[in-house]
């Protein structure tokens, strides 16, 4: 029944992209349908095998790694990506005049999002480089009697959201730069850079259902905070950050800041709904869970549980048809158990055992509940299949176990 309403609504979901322009974003089950799947997508054994019909993508679960684009925001960059190229940096024509003017729009929807003054947003090329922006000049203006504050305003691994406005107060007293990264935040819980006494903010695109590729950087004019620019060249955005604003990416970043100031309320709700109704049912089925993090202080669309007695990897690979991670796409590359949870006073068996759960703006009840449902039943079978599992069950405590290695 789920996968005959899937294919039901790709083939309307189909349709409707094909029309001349793309509607506003419904909220329905969204396991994704591809005519053709990417070449780099099918095994080396079966690329030459003919095409027999339409491929079902995993559901995406992982919106803390990235986000979909919003329909919204392709409309508003489709016009500077075809009609309207000039360089907005061109003053002497009308096609620099109409990207330029598109250029500010955007940057008066990004600081309208954080309370800033237009005037204080750079575009980069994402949250990193606005991070190196920002932490440069923090780390260049320290003297032996002042020091640094760089604070990540919600947790990319566990969701957790940091005290910014009490950490921006002591900091302004102190007369102490404060930076923070809110790539995980902005568009998603309510931000004001003047309430939060904050002095420097980094901001990324593709985590706001806005293109990959573009950024931006909040730095306060009043009291100035004066930044180095990382790189030389012809001095664009008021010489912090040299090279021609890619108008289209720019739009898109601007439009995402736009949906997301009108929808954050609606947006917020519907997400603690479902984050609550995953947790839940998996709680009530499944003994030994433990979710990470601060319950109180937390994003809810960040879900970070631990499995005990499985391993994340094993539970991951078995959960193929819902796209999951273990910890941050940052660092996935390691495999250290995560020094978020480690940092936390997780035991290494648990961080090891964990699962990030990302709920976004198109994330379904129904995905929810078939993520719910194939969870459980993984991970049921691989604790049945754990000698360490098995031996819970006798009573045994493993922590009384002294293991000797041969």
């Amino acid at each position: 029944m789920l996968l005959r309403a899937a294919w039901r609504r790709a083939a309307v979901a189909v349709t409707a992209a094909t029309g001349p322009k793309a509607a506003a974003p419904t909220r329905g089950l969204r396991l994704r349908v591809r005519d053709r799947a990417p070449q780099s997508a099918v095994p080396a054994d079966t690329a030459a095998a003919p095409e027999t019909g339409p491929v079902l993508r995993p559901l995406y679960m992982d919106v803390q790694a990235t986000t979909p684009l919003d329909p919204r925001v392709l409309d508003a960059m489709l016009p500077y990506l075809v009609n309207y190229y000039g360089n907005p940096h061109s003053r002497t024509h009308a096609y620099g005049w109409e990207s330029e003017a598109a250029m500010e729009r955007a940057r008066q929807q990004v600081a309208s999002l954080i309370g800033a003054d237009p005037r204080e947003i750079v575009f980069t090329s994402g949250a990193t480089e606005s991070n190196n922006i920002a932490i440069k000049e923090l780390e260049a203006a320290i003297q032996p009697d002042t020091s640094l504050v760089s604070v990540m305003t919600v947790n990319n691994e566990i969701g957790v959201k940091q005290p910014i406005a009490e950490i921006g107060r002591i900091c302004s007293s102190r007369k102490v730069y404060f930076h923070t990264d809110a790539a995980q935040a902005v568009g998603k819980i309510p931000l004001d850079v003047n309430d939060m006494k904050i002095d420097l903010m980094s901001i990324s695109g593709h985590k706001i259902y806005g293109p990959k590729g573009v950024g931006a950087v909040y730095i306060r004019r009043r009291p100035r905070v004066r930044v180095e620019a990382l790189q030389s060249g012809g001095g664009q955005e008021r010489g912090m950050r040299s090279g021609t604003v890619p108008t289209p990416l720019v739009v898109g970043l601007g439009a995402a800041c736009e949906v997301a100031q009108q929808e954050m309320e609606y947006d917020h709700k519907r997400i603690s709904k479902l984050a609550e109704r995953l947790i839940q049912n998996i709680m009530k089925s499944l003994p030994d869970v433990v979710m990470n993090g601060d319950p109180e202080h937390h994003y809810p669309g960040c879900i970070n549980l631990s499995f005990a007695y499985v391993e994340g990897e094993s539970l991951l690979m078995a959960l193929k048809d819902v796209a999951l991670s273990s910890g941050s796409a940052c660092t996935s590359a390691s495999l250290e158990p995560s020094y978020v949870l480690r940092a936390i006073g997780t035991d290494e068996d648990l961080a090891h055992s964990s699962i990030r759960f990302g709920i976004g703006r198109f994330t379904t009840e129904e995905e929810v509940d078939y993520t719910v449902e194939k969870c459980i039943q993984h991970v049921k079978r691989l604790r049945e299949m754990s000698p360490l599992w098995e031996m819970v069950q006798d009573g045994i405590d493993l922590k009384s176990i002294k293991w000797t290695q041969h």
